[in-house]
């Protein structure tokens, strides 16, 4: 432990800050609180919204129910747009809902997750921000389960509010939610009259300003988190993105081996987790629970809705190629104990012939190589 009100912890703060500026590529605030991910999400309300603003929210899994439970604690008028969980939210839907919310009396504010944990989903936000900015609406991003593995541009993209948290990709404990204010975010703020304390950001940034905190931080985590991005740096975001890609797509072609069908549509799966139903008549609890009990292997199951229905694999943060062959080797048992079919090393050879096609450069084709040649080679 340190003093959180003495030099050492002055330095790691202001280090911290400086460190998922660049990762997360915004010159803007950076806000660090003693919460949890869903505290950064009513954080982001309580500072941006009035009473009975129009917000347009979508929601396609859990985390979306959670932003339009608080949204409505606040008493924050959100038009939820529902899409099917395991779909992405697509920009055209955006401009479609932002096209009906014209004139004074419209939306202030766009929210949405870009990863969502529960379905294995990641929304395509780089899209839907241009969407929004193009609308002149205010942003605001759940990214707890994506900042740190995925293309994230702040600034660039136009995102106002984004909040993240320690204990998914960034690979620290939990503890400490990670919360960008814009300078079009400070304006909200100054006109929300929602209630806030413990959660008023301004308060954060003066006593940022301070290199302190204005309440007892979890100095813990704020260490363990100053950790992983030294780490995270000496990898570099790039390779860390391609990492996360990499293994996701790996990973979903070991599950398929294994005759399991995936839940969340492809073309918008998440690389930090991957979501795939059970074998029929089998309860993903009870593949869950094997696993757990039997060969020490803790996966998560579905959430809301879909308990009891699906079972998502992380592969966020340091995760690397023997921890998901460990988890292949623990599934194809768990799937034999369950008596279906698989064959031994089946999911594994899988996931590793789809890592080695993913990470496997291009070939290098001579520029006075014939067509055909070229064509063969490919």
């Amino acid at each position: 432990m340190i003093n959180h009100r003495g030099p050492e912890f002055a330095s790691l703060i202001a280090a911290l800050t400086r460190a998922l500026q660049d990762v997360l590529k915004t010159q803007g605030d950076v806000l660090l609180l003693t919460a949890s991910g869903s505290g950064g999400m009513e954080a982001a309300v309580a500072n941006t919204l009035a009473r009975n603003d129009k917000v347009l929210l979508f929601v396609n899994g859990a985390f979306g129910e959670r932003f339009h439970s608080i949204c409505r604690a606040y008493g924050v008028d959100a038009r939820r747009v529902d899409v099917p969980w395991g779909r992405a939210v697509e920009p055209d839907l955006v401009r479609d809902e932002l096209a009906k919310e014209k004139g004074k009396d419209g939306a202030k504010a766009v929210l949405l997750q870009h990863g969502e944990t529960s379905t294995g989903v990641l929304n395509p936000l780089k899209e839907i921000a241009e969407v929004v900015r193009d609308a002149g609406k205010l942003l605001i991003v759940d990214s707890v389960s994506a900042a740190g593995a995925v293309e994230l541009e702040v600034d660039q993209w136009g995102i106002d509010v984004l909040v993240t948290a320690s204990q998914k990709a960034w690979g620290a404990p939990p503890g400490v939610a990670i919360v960008t204010m814009s300078p079009r975010a400070w304006k909200a703020y100054d006109r929300s009259d929602l209630p806030k304390a413990y959660f008023d950001l301004q308060q954060a940034k003066a006593s940022l300003e301070k290199a302190q905190t204005p309440t007892t931080p979890a100095v813990s985590v704020f260490i363990a988190l100053q950790e992983s991005l030294k780490l995270m740096a000496e990898e570099g975001i790039d390779a860390i993105v391609r990492r996360h890609r990499d293994l996701a797509y790996a990973t979903r072609r070991g599950v398929q081996a294994v005759g399991l069908p995936l839940f969340a549509d492809e073309a918008h799966a998440s690389p930090c987790v991957t979501s795939f139903r059970p074998p029929t008549r089998v309860d993903s609890r009870n593949l869950i629970r094997i696993l757990r009990e039997s060969y020490d292997t803790i996966v998560a199951g579905g959430q809301g809705r879909l308990e009891g229905q699906i079972v998502r694999v992380g592969h966020m943060g340091f995760v690397t190629v023997p921890d998901v062959v460990s988890f292949f080797s623990a599934l194809e048992f768990t799937l034999r104990d369950l008596h279906q079919a698989v064959e031994p090393g089946q999911g594994i050879a899988a996931f590793l012939r789809a890592y080695d096609e993913a990470t496997q450069p291009p070939p290098k084709i001579g520029r006075t190589a014939p067509k055909t040649a070229t064509l063969a080679r490919r």
